[in-house]
């Protein structure tokens, strides 16, 4: 699937609702809450919604390393089985390789300052290590959102080898990469 040409940036952390609301009220913003509970793909309705969106930026709340994040913070907390990190890595390299998941331009890390040390890690860290300037931090509030997609660096993209770079994060300590 190719790229929209609108950027595409996921919101993380403490996302609520009102805060999509009102980055949606911005011009060329277009924001929703994609996640909640409706019975399709909240990764295929992402991809629709971004291909429609008729402004620069695409905001929503579907973060396609959810799964790997919540297994990975979960490995290093010691409270998950072994082995479920790997079979999201896997299972998100297969929706990666069937265009039903892609990566968005940005992640913009909601008020980092209250997620857990290894939240924080993961997203400050492991991702913000593979591309830095795909991944801010940003205050939950509509106008901070605003200026920081006013001033989005740009940068590197995500590694090439994303299936590599997936793999890899099993071996990535919390506290010894990125900038936390």
């Amino acid at each position: 699937m190719p790229r929209p040409s609108t950027t595409e940036v996921v919101l993380v952390g403490g996302v609520p609702e009102r805060l999509l609301q009102e980055l949606d009220l911005l011009p060329n913003v277009r924001a929703a809450g994609l996640t909640g509970g409706r019975a399709d793909d909240p990764e295929t309705r992402a991809r629709s919604f971004t291909a429609s969106a008729h402004g620069s930026y695409a905001v929503h709340d579907v973060d396609p390393l959810g799964g790997v994040g919540r297994a990975w913070t979960a490995y290093f907390d010691e409270n998950t089985p072994i082995g479920t990190l790997e079979v999201e890595i896997e299972a998100l390299i297969a929706r990666l390789r069937a265009g039903s998941s892609m990566l968005p331009d940005y992640f913009v890390v909601v008020e980092p300052e209250a997620l857990s040390v290894t939240e924080r890690h993961w997203w400050l860290g492991a991702v913000a290590d593979a591309a830095p300037s795909r991944v801010v931090p940003a205050p939950p509030s509509a106008a901070a959102i605003a200026q920081v997609l006013a001033t989005l660096p740009a940068g590197r993209w995500w590694p090439d080898d994303l299936a590599a770079w997936l793999r890899a994060l099993a071996t990535v300590i919390p506290d010894r990469v990125g900038r936390v």
